[in-house]
């Protein structure tokens, strides 16, 4: 099964795996799962690092093309029509990183894994 990560999701699989959850690493470990990093997730810290809301030990132009490597998580790109279906979500969640992130899984037809609550409130 292919699974979508939320940024948060990537970032504790690379940095902090005792943060997932006994069934969530379960997941990530499984060989049949497929996971996916979305280009939205490769802006939204590339935009956090640029602020310094978020340390890393490389630019992100070198730690995540490393890093997706080592994990054996694919990217995944953002398409046109993507963007588009943001239109349609309710606006239970502002940020427009996860907003995309939803459209990005509803149109592929892929579970998220994150630990943000906002997300069930999207889903259709």
């Amino acid at each position: 099964m292919k699974l979508l990560l939320d940024t948060h999701m990537w970032l504790w699989m690379v940095n902090a795996p005792e943060r997932f959850s006994p069934a969530a690493r379960r997941r990530v470990i499984e060989e049949e799962n497929e996971l996916m990093l979305s280009a939205v997730s490769t802006w939204e810290i590339s935009i956090k690092y640029a602020l310094g809301k978020l340390s890393l030990p490389d630019r992100p132009s070198e730690f995540v093309p490393r890093l997706l490597g080592t994990t054996g998580v694919h990217p995944m790109a953002v398409q046109l029509g993507h963007t588009l279906r943001v239109a349609d979500l309710p606006m239970h969640h502002a940020d427009p990183f996860d907003r995309l992130l939803i459209a990005q899984a509803q149109i592929e037809g892929l579970p998220i894994m994150t630990a943000d609550k906002q997300f069930k409130l999207l889903r259709r």
